[in-house]
């Protein structure tokens, strides 16, 4: 076995001392975007046992009025991906239009889309559990011009 030189010493004692000290800042200051450096709070932290449960969905309307689940199998769009740009969406509903049209190329021959909205079902927990109850909430509608 070879010994470590004073200099090898010397880098590896700072690389360790500067991975230290970024994961000190990350987890004071920082946000989820700087992991593994910053806190992922997605698994550290909990909801009060009596606070409802989010459900998040994307859902359209055609032009017959019918009501169109638009998951991942009809756009190709993950959940996650548009729970992550909600804010986005928010800001900017005309963005719902990329649902519509990756939906439509996905399903050429079904009626077009009217409407994508995002819902979040808000499922009802007493102490820990589901109460079965839930309310809805459109968070986010997009509405295409007549």
């Amino acid at each position: 076995m070879e010994t470590l030189t004073p200099r090898g010493r010397t880098v590896r004692l700072g690389a360790t001392a500067l991975g230290l000290a970024l994961l000190l800042v990350g987890t004071l200051w920082g946000v989820d975007d700087h992991f593994p450096f910053g806190p992922f709070r997605m698994y550290s932290t909990s909801e009060p046992p009596n606070a409802p449960a989010p459900d998040t969905r994307v859902e359209g309307v055609d032009r017959t009025g019918t009501v169109v689940a638009l998951g991942q199998d009809a756009t190709g769009i993950r959940r996650a991906e548009i729970e992550g740009q909600q804010d986005r969406y928010a800001a900017d509903p005309a963005l719902l239009r990329q649902v519509a049209d990756a939906y439509a190329e996905r399903h050429p021959g079904a009626p077009e889309l009217v409407e994508v909205r995002i819902v979040i079902r808000w499922y009802g927990i007493h102490q820990g559990r589901p109460t079965g109850r839930w309310t809805d909430e459109t968070t986010v509608r997009w509405q295409a011009s007549p």
